[in-house]
């Protein structure tokens, strides 16, 4: 009996990572309905494994489950959006400046090169390729965080993110050119080993920056 529960168990994280990925790539956009029984033969399971997977998720508001409709990937929402990117501008901040003393030269080398490749398609913008490499920058600065919790909290924020927006940039590409800069003003931070509250508030204020780019234009966009 214990075993087999820890095999369900198995089979639920394994759903739950499989449409996470597929809901973060799009592949499973908004609106999206959720068939238990194709993703059970799929993945060839029961579909109890995949009910507890799509319940995670619902827990995570990256679903919803409507009666007589079932289980749909949530809808995007401008207030959802900027919740998401609030939360995530605070969580991120506080693992990227609990992150900083545990970073290497080479890990700042590294994100200051990704920094440098994104510099490079501002003049030939690929907003989907600039947000993938944005992702690669951060998450080479916040996942040494020694906080499970937090790291966790900071990952499913990017995944909140990813199935709100498939590109904030896409929508206020200007917002890329000063994106770069304060990544390399971070950078600088921590390579001085700046105090852990400047790196903090630098990083928070990064993401709502981008938050603040994006209000502003929908509200142009309305005149």
């Amino acid at each position: 009996m214990a075993e087999e529960a820890v095999k369900t168990t198995s089979k639920s994280e394994l759903a739950y990572e499989w449409l996470r990925e597929r809901i973060a790539r799009h592949e499973y956009g908004p609106g999206y309905r959720l068939v238990l029984a194709e993703i059970a033969g799929a993945l060839d399971m029961s579909v109890v494994p995949v009910r507890e997977a799509i319940r995670r998720l619902e827990a995570e508001r990256l679903v919803t489950f409507e009666r007589n409709v079932g289980a749909r990937v949530a809808m995007v929402d401008q207030n959802e959006y900027v919740h998401a990117m609030q939360t995530l501008g605070v969580v991120e901040g506080v693992a990227t400046a609990l992150s900083a003393p545990g970073l290497t030269e080479e890990d700042i080398a590294k994100a200051r090169r990704v920094n440098e490749r994104m510099i490079a398609l501002l003049d030939h913008f690929d907003a989907h390729e600039f947000t993938a490499l944005n992702q690669q920058f951060h998450s080479l600065l916040f996942e040494c965080c020694p906080n499970p919790q937090i790291l966790d909290l900071v990952h499913q924020g990017w995944t909140r993110l990813s199935g709100l927006r498939d590109s904030t940039f896409a929508f206020v590409p200007d917002r890329a050119h000063r994106s770069v800069e304060e990544h390399e003003e971070i950078l600088r931070l921590i390579s001085e080993k700046a105090d852990p509250l400047d790196i903090e508030f630098a990083a928070r204020n990064h993401r709502w920056a981008t938050m603040q780019a994006f209000l502003d234009a929908r509200e142009r966009a309305k005149r």
